[in-house]
């Protein structure tokens, strides 16, 4: 895929601030030194003359060469500047200095982050996996050097709970990460020493390896449990190092990793803040939100609780319609709304889910983006083949029912309490049907879509409204 087609940010400026990463000095003639980041703290040092208006592309071509990445994978990455604020991942027509300089009014249009934290921010440049790459081609790669960079931005997606993932997941991708790291031929008594030597926290998830019982916890409580952690990754560990007469080759392990994060369907998504309603439990609780990330792909949009780890809404584009709303009034948020489908007391209806955020449109334009991206590369079912089950779909497959009438192809997704499945009961959502009100009654079949925007058209119609949902 041509990175010219990269459209994140649709419509971001071509601007930025600095750090490290990008050199400050007012000679950007002169050679000057740049550092791209990768995953797992390493990071590529350039040389870089006419740093003012080198582009990504031309960047490329000198990181590629450092990294020997082949000319058939160079597609898998893409350059991002990121901080703890923004993440946006470049053009290849981009030039990254420019974009550095106009980092703080990108922060400004695209954060809440308060002013002081805006003006202490400096983002990084960064070479990871593109977003728009497909898995299909991904599971392709034999080449061990590139294989590394993808398992290493996917292991820390998996600790840090970016990506949500249940035991059997993130016991097995953390026992992948040990062998990778020493080896497959320790014995327990190493590899316990091992383990308490550079921590649990490096091979799994860190809301697993730290626990959430703080301080009331007791230390007796916490020992046992690390144990047993200890114990189960072990035996994980086993199973890689005699499940085959040879121990297993890098790029094998590499393999199985990324081949178990592909099974999370949003597996490869770039990621956006934003923040949902609680539902009402009471009057106190009115007017509180919680934080979600939302991870968009080219298979669909997934909302998931920063906090508990797990996914509230997954859909595919062809689920799903979409629009974003400006704020009327000054103290008034961005909204991004999503559409689906859902019940009422057994009645099919319409449901929008409010997303507040100030990355709002940038998350429309992207869904639009990767819409048109999909539909222009499917030629039938060529994504679909590629093929994660979309959480709904899981969920739907619970009852007995797919809209699509065939089941999610991993059954251990459809686990009910499984953090991949859709928590659609938690989500405080609005419920309408044609004439676009939020109603408690509803009639017996929601009839067209709120929307304009929609992925796919067969069931979606637009309609005409005269109140705004917003006060739903």
């Amino acid at each position: 895929m041509e990175g010219d087609d990269c459209s994140f940010p649709p419509d971001s400026s071509d601007g930025h601030s600095q750090r490290g990463s990008v050199a400050s000095s007012a000679t950007l003639s002169r050679a000057q030194d740049v550092l791209v980041y990768l995953f797992g703290d390493s990071a590529v040092h350039l040389s870089v003359e006419g740093l003012g208006s080198v582009t990504v592309q031309e960047l490329g071509r000198s990181v590629r060469e450092a990294l020997h990445v082949p000319e058939s994978a160079q597609d898998a990455f893409a350059f991002w500047l990121c901080s703890p604020l923004l993440e946006l991942q470049l053009k290849v027509r981009h030039q990254p200095y420019k974009l550095c300089r106009q980092w703080q009014d990108l922060l400004y249009r695209f954060t809440e982050a308060s002013e002081e934290d805006i003006s202490q921010d400096e983002p990084c440049l960064q070479y990871r996996r593109n977003v728009f790459y497909p898995k299909s081609k991904e599971l392709q790669i034999d080449d061990e050097g590139v294989l590394k960079l993808l398992y290493e931005e996917a292991r820390s997606n998996i600790l840090t709970g970016r990506y949500p993932c249940d035991p059997e997941h993130w016991m097995g991708l953390g026992a992948l990460s040990f062998a990778l790291d020493e080896g497959t031929g320790l014995d327990s008594q190493h590899f316990t020493s091992t383990i308490r030597e550079k921590k649990l926290s490096s091979f799994l998830p860190a809301h697993v390896a730290m626990g959430s019982g703080g301080l009331l916890s007791t230390l007796r409580g916490k020992s046992s449990r690390q144990a047993g952690l200890e114990q189960n990754l072990l035996e994980e560990y086993r199973k890689i190092s005699t499940s085959a007469a040879n121990p297993p080759e890098p790029t094998q392990l590499l393999h199985q990793y990324l081949n178990t994060c592909h099974s999370l369907p949003y597996y490869g998504c770039a990621f956006f803040f934003g923040e949902i309603d609680k539902p009402v439990q009471g009057i106190l609780q009115r007017g509180k939100r919680k934080a979600v990330n939302v991870g968009i792909c080219l298979e669909g949009v997934y909302v998931m609780d920063v906090k508990e780890k797990h996914v509230l809404l997954g859909l595919r584009f062809s689920e799903l319609s979409w629009d974003h709303s400006y704020p009327e009034e000054e103290g008034d948020s961005h909204i991004l709304w999503l559409e689906f489908d859902g019940e009422e007391d057994g009645t099919p209806v319409n449901k929008l889910l409010k997303i507040y955020s100030k990355q709002a449109e940038l998350m429309s334009g992207f869904i639009e983006f990767c819409v048109e991206l999909k539909s222009a590369s499917e030629g039938g079912a060529a994504v679909e083949t590629d093929g994660e089950a979309s959480v709904s779909q899981q969920s739907a497959s619970q009852d007995g029912s797919s809209k699509n009438g065939r089941g999610g192809r991993r059954g251990m997704l459809h686990r009910q309490n499984s953090v991949v499945c859709s928590r659609v009961h938690s989500l405080n959502t609005i419920s309408y049907v044609d004439n676009g009100k939020e109603i408690k009654r509803l009639k017996p079949k929601r009839a067209a879509s709120f929307f304009s925007r929609q992925a796919s058209a067969p069931t979606y119609s637009a309609v005409q409204v005269t109140e705004s949902l917003e006060q739903g």
